[in-house]
This record gives structure tokens, sequence and C-alpha cells, in this order.
């Protein structure tokens, strides 16, 4: 089940609040894993266990470690057993069917592939879950002695599904104690409607245009065509995600909770270190706080402190697919970030236009990088890109997709923002922008039958 859904929007939504705001105080978090795990086992009921599994092993793990606090090695033991089966869970089911085809590669064998399908968000929740393990064993939380509110917090169905990555330590007092007023509540659905809307109506436009661009095949497309197509990626992946994020972000103040921001205008950015400042705010994070830092950080030597930023970004490369495309996306951002860092920071942090200019030609690169996992059609691609071969192809998509992107720039944006402050102000107007956005979104819906997520596969 997806946000931008019919079935969840006119089911299992009004459902789950009725439910939720009837419920006494006392049994919320009940109702709120009860709803959650239906959410989640929504036509994919065989990885329920995994789930149930996942929150029994954690809280186990954590009550032993609070409860052992003057043996080390029974914390140890504790938080290794943790790591094995969060980490031991997302290797099996994402990166299994990729180690084989390596050894298959590499020894000429022939090791037939397992069939699995990748459990929906299991990169998500297992980061989420193992940064409560290790806050636990860290001591800079208390485990958590209701099960029930702990399975409250891994399955909380705004969020784990596709972020953002909610650290307990985010809203270990809106476990216990949170309150909601009907201007929380209307926040909420404010952000939630402008979430889907940038889905449904930016992200799922043109994304079509990619997948128009893929299926006449690379070496037939002229070079603008294919300059159009990968921009025409890069508006989708942030709109999707970002949409999806601020949906997540909307129904949790309904709940009563307060997530993190997860984008933050990347695409305006002037620097790749200013862009992963705004980019996925949480992953960035998790990476900094529970690898970066944890292999010293900047407080050692460079070559030790390039040698960690190369260690976060090939596993930030790797969290995101089981391809080595993922891979490569990774170690370049961690090229672009070291020459950023030794060279030419503060130089781009005086510019105005080529700054901007810069940010965008890499990330349209990086995108590439991303969206192909084939290795052999990425460099048919990147040939395509520049080699200017001419064509007319591109005209009648652009006039087809120009309003679309001309929507997607100015909303990548603050400009957005600061005009709906403006509209807000005054209730009648505000309640016809949300209103107009939420039944548009609901006809594409009705109508349509493109509706991917691209992040569903990570």
């Amino acid at each position: 089940m997806v946000f931008s859904s019919i079935l969840f929007l006119f089911r299992f939504l009004p459902i789950a609040f009725i439910l939720y705001y009837l419920t006494p105080k006392r049994a919320k978090n009940a109702v709120l894993l009860v709803l959650s795990l239906v959410f989640y086992s929504w036509g994919e009921a065989k990885y329920f266990p995994i789930m149930i599994a996942s929150i029994l092993v954690d809280y186990t793990a954590s009550r032993v470690i609070e409860s052992h606090r003057d043996k080390k090695w029974v914390c140890r033991a504790s938080l290794g057993a943790s790591l094995f089966f969060n980490l031991g869970m997302l290797f099996f089911f994402k990166y299994t069917n990729f180690f084989v085809d390596n050894i298959n590669a590499l020894a000429g064998t022939a090791i037939g592939h397992i069939d699995l399908t990748l459990p929906l968000g299991i990169s998500f929740y297992t980061f989420q879950t193992l940064s409560y393990t290790i806050d636990v064993y860290r001591g800079k939380v208390k485990a958590e002695r209701n099960i029930i509110d702990f399975g409250a917090f891994v399955v909380l169905f705004p969020q784990p599904i596709a972020g953002p990555i909610v650290k307990y330590t985010d809203v270990q007092r809106e476990l216990r104690e949170r309150r909601f007023d009907a201007a929380q509540i209307t926040d909420g659905i404010a952000l939630f409607i402008f979430g889907l809307g940038k889905k449904v109506l930016i992200a799922n436009n043109i994304g079509s245009l990619w997948d128009v661009v893929q299926q006449t095949g690379f070496s037939e497309i002229s070079s603008p065509l294919a300059w159009l197509g990968i921009l025409a990626y890069s508006f989708q992946i942030y709109f999707d995600f970002s949409g999806y994020s601020l949906m997540a972000i909307g129904l949790g103040k309904m709940l009563g909770f307060e997530f993190p921001q997860n984008f933050n205008y990347p695409y305006i950015s002037r620097s790749i270190t200013e862009f992963w400042r705004r980019w996925h705010m949480t992953l960035g994070s998790w990476f900094r706080e529970y690898v970066y830092i944890p292999l010293g950080g900047n407080r050692v030597s460079k070559g030790r402190m390039y040698f960690n930023l190369f260690v976060v970004w090939a596993a930030t490369g790797f969290w995101h697919g089981a391809s080595w495309n993922f891979v490569l996306w990774g170690l370049f951002f961690f090229v672009i970030l070291v020459l950023e860092k030794r060279f030419y920071l503060e130089k781009l942090n005086q510019s105005r236009v080529f700054s901007h200019l810069y940010v965008i030609f890499l990330l349209i690169i990086s995108w590439a990088l991303f969206a192909i996992t084939d290795l052999s059609q990425l460099a048919v691609f990147i040939g395509k890109l520049f080699s200017f071969t001419g064509g007319a192809d591109w005209v009648y998509y652009l006039r087809n997709y120009g309003i679309t992107f001309a929507a997607a720039a100015f909303f990548s944006t603050p400009l957005a923002e600061r005009l709906y402050n403006k509209i807000k102000k005054h209730q009648a107007l505000d309640l016809a922008v949300l209103g107009l956005i939420l039944v548009i979104s609901v006809a594409y819906l009705v109508d349509a039958t493109y509706n991917p997520f691209l992040y569903f596969r990570f």
C-alpha cells in the first residue's frame, strides 16, 4: 500500500484516523501498532514475521544491555546480536543475488538466484532500529520497557517504508506523551496534500518522459533528448522522494509526532557539499553519526579522513541498491566532495551563477549513474550526452512537457513556499488551493495507471 493510492486515501486513512482519534490516550500506541502492521503487511503478508522478529530482537537486545551495564561482554554480545540480525536480514534479501552474480562472473560458476522479493522499506527500518540499539549501548537513551510502545516506534506507518529515517531520540517524548490540536492536524493535512501533489502531479508526469527515453533506446535518441530525459529523471526522483517524505511528515503531525525534515530545496545548492546537507538529510545524518564519526570523522589525519569519507560514500551508494552503478554513484560523490574540500569549495561559495550551473551539471551526471543499472547501457547513454548527436525528436517532447518542466523548476525553489505563506494568511484562499491540489491529484490517480515510487526498491 502506498500513500498515493485510492486504497490508502479513501479506505485505510479515514478508518485509521477515526480509530486512532476515538481511542483513549493510554491505548493509542497499541492501536497505532496494529494499524501500522496492517499497513505494512497489506499485499505482502509473508514478510509480517520479519517485522515482528525485528521488534522482538531489538527490544530484547536493548533490555539485556540495559540490565547488564556492569558486564561489558554481555552488552557487546547483545549489540552484536542486533547488528547480526538486522544487517543479516538486509544483506540476505537485498544483496544475496548481487553476490551470486559476482561470484559466478569471477569464478565461472553457475550458482542460481534465490527467488526473493525485497521487503518494503527494509533499508529504512533496518537503519532505524539499528540506531536505537546502538544508542542504548552508548547510554544515550534508556531501553524502552513497554514493547507496545517500542513496536509502535519500529513500524509507525507513515515512515518505515521510505523514510524519513526516524531515530528513537526523535520521537522518544511523543511515544509517551504527545498532544495534538486542530492547528497541528491542519498543518499535517496541508503538508500531506502538498506532498501528494508533488508526487502525483509533478513526479509522475515528468517521470514518464524518462520511461519514453529508456523504451526508445539510448542509441536511438538525439543528444538533446538524452539531456532532456535525464533532466526529467532528476526532477522525478526529487519530487517522488521528497513528496513521499512530506506526506510522511504530514501524517506524523496528524498523529502527534514531529518527524525530522528530509529535504531542504537541494537543487538550489551552490556546491555538492551543500547539496548533501539538503538532500535525504536523515540518511546523511545517520551515516555521519553511526559510521563517519565512529571511524574518527575529521579529527584524524587527512589521509585517514579521506578513507573515512570513502567508506561512508561507498556504503551510501551500496545502501541504495545491489548493483555496481550505485557504488559508482556513491564514489562519484566521494571524489567530488574531496575535490571541493581540498581545492575550491570557498570559490564556489563566492560565485552566484557558475556554482549553480556546476551543481546542476554534476547532479545530472550523477542521476544517470543512479538510474541506469546496466553498465554497458550507462556507457551508451553517457556517450550520447556528449556526442552532440543532432535530431528534432526533443522538440516534440519539450513541447509536451514544457509546462511540467517549468512547474518542476519553480517548485524546486523556495519561491513556491514563500508564495504559499502569503496565501495561507487568507483562510478561504488557503482552503481553495489545498482543495484544488487534492481534487486534481485524486482525479489523476483515478484515471492514470502510471504511479511508480522509485525508492520502494531500496
